[in-house]
């Protein structure tokens, strides 16, 4: 069968969802589980764009070994040698070079005329190509793009030495049979495009990035990009777990396979949601809480009599268990590292003991773990590495009907080791704890978003809080767990703080060496 690529670009495309702000060590963590997802090509993020993209794609470039790994560039000459620097290490560095096509791009955005930038492409695809050994060069907004100029910019970037094409759905405008016909019109149109794989690129903005993608596999594209949970600009991208389950069960449709190890997708998804925080909806395909759930008398009378009645996808497949282990608080630090490690962590002794001791803490409280409490309890505890920004230590808060809310917090100043206590009222219980908080840290911080959602069911699950704070400028996001919600409340608003303080850091730290480097 036909091999199909998948190109991940969740730490790119699906990082630019509005809110979405993941540091090195988060992107680090997905990285690695894309790697066990078993994804051919992985988008670590735009270098060019900042210091922190260009830190970040220089160590996954290093660290992930089993697929390519990418960066995304504008055709000029600065963006791909930032690219280089960071991925030249990586087991196959290539990057993924872009320019506009459509007349509406050129016009309003590029201001440049269709010669203008054939000649931009083809310089630019050949300066690439001096550095790296594949490039995927991009017509941004193909959709719109007049085909008969696109088969030309196409022939010349692949003469240029273009490896991969991508013609990307950059606005989710596309009908599945006109983005197939795109697919179809290059293979009869471009001579030499036997020389180099098609890539799919879509837009969810009409609900048909999936459908999309689907057309141009079956109109000869051998690569596509998708990203985890479908999320990305605007209204999202393809989603890779739809796409790669598809693509499966109707193996018999579309005669394609992949390298996609499908019981890791749950796993994957469900990492991706904690650490972006953005919900996957209940009623998701593949992968949301009701993707296979059976609620109607008679579907469920069809599904215990014989399961393919109503269920074409079985949870084990992408990796749902039923019959999950679960610890508690007899279980031993043996146990407790296994799981860790089946979890897909790694950690020094020194780390695991200490996570040990937190959770031998917590089943006090809390009866039993479940996978999803324990990914929640380590991505909390490994969310800010360094000595900067605030430990939180102790909360109390007074509420009543008929008292004003009053909430006390401690925290500990991890550079100065400093006890910091302030109280404060609110109209409320959280709004409380945000005034005291502010006085803790006596910055300006505006809250611009809060969100709550618990990490499965029952009573004593864990309680998940995501915000958004603007600083300086700057927007920064957070996330608290805790079997309370008032405590997760704080702690995401701390978490927030703290990696605007950690950017902030990061920012000085590289501004004096770029000085002392002049």
């Amino acid at each position: 069968m036909r091999k199909i690529n998948f190109f991940d670009t969740t730490l790119r495309d699906g990082e630019q969802s509005p809110g979405v702000n993941l540091n090195t060590q988060e992107k680090m963590t997905i990285a690695k589980q894309l790697e066990k997802l078993g994804v051919n090509i992985m988008e670590a993020g735009f270098p060019a764009s900042s210091p922190e993209d260009f830190n970040a794609v220089k160590e996954i470039a290093q660290t992930i070994k089993s697929c390519s790994v990418t960066g995304l560039a504008r055709s000029v000459k600065g963006d791909i040698d930032s690219a280089w620097e960071a991925l030249k290490a990586g087991a196959e560095p290539r990057i993924h070079i872009f320019i506009a096509t459509s007349d509406i791009h050129l016009k309003h955005k590029l201001k440049k005329t269709r010669e203008q930038v054939l000649e931009q492409a083809v310089a630019m695809v050949k300066y690439a190509k001096q550095k790296f050994p594949i490039v995927q060069w991009s017509a941004e907004d193909a959709c719109r793009t007049d085909l008969p100029f696109l088969a030309k910019i196409v022939s010349d970037v692949i003469d240029a030495g273009a490896d991969v094409i991508n013609l990307p759905d950059t606005v989710g405008y596309l009908a599945p049979a006109e983005y197939g016909h795109i697919f179809r019109y290059m293979k009869e149109h471009v001579p030499n495009l036997d020389r180099v794989k098609l890539s799919a690129h879509c837009h969810n903005d009409l609900g048909m990035a999936v459908a999309n993608s689907l057309a141009a596999i079956e109109n000869g594209a051998d690569q596509v990009e998708s990203v985890i949970n479908g999320i990305g600009e605007r209204a999202g991208n393809a989603s890779l777990e739809e796409l790669a389950v598809a693509l499966y069960i109707r193996k018999d449709f579309y005669q394609v396979e992949s390298t996609i190890q499908l019981d890791q997708i749950k796993r994957t998804s469900d990492l991706v949601s904690e650490l972006t925080g953005m919900a996957v909806p209940r009623n998701k395909a593949v992968v949301g809480v009701n993707a296979f759930a059976h609620e109607s008398g008679i579907h469920q009378d069809g599904f215990l009599k014989e399961k393919t009645t109503y269920e074409i996808i079985s949870p084990e497949l992408v990796g749902v268990k039923t019959d999950a282990l679960v610890l508690g608080k007899h279980s031993g630090r043996h146990a407790f590292k296994d799981k860790l490690q089946n979890l897909g962590f790694q950690f020094a002794e020194a780390e695991t003991n200490r996570l040990f001791g937190i959770f031998k803490e917590l089943t006090g409280k809390k009866k039993e773990f479940s996978d999803e409490d324990l990914i929640s309890l380590i991505l909390e505890e490994k969310a800010i590495d360094g000595k900067i920004g605030y430990d939180f230590i102790s909360l109390q808060v007074h509420y009543g009907t008929a008292q004003v809310p009053t909430a006390t917090v401690s925290l500990r100043d991890q550079k100065t080791e400093r006890i910091i206590q302030e109280a404060a009222t609110g109209a409320g219980s959280v709004e409380a704890i945000y005034n005291t908080l502010k006085r803790c840290i006596e910055k300006e911080v505006q809250l611009l978003d809060y969100r709550i959602q618990s990490n499965r069911k029952g009573q004593d699950a864990f309680a998940q809080v995501y915000v958004r704070v603007m600083m300086n400028g700057r927007e920064s996001g957070g996330r608290g767990v805790a079997q309370d919600v008032l405590e997760a409340s704080a702690k995401a608003y701390i978490n927030a703080v703290n990696r605007f303080l950690i950017f902030q850091s990061n920012a000085e730290r590289l501004s004096k060496k770029a000085a002392v480097g002049s």
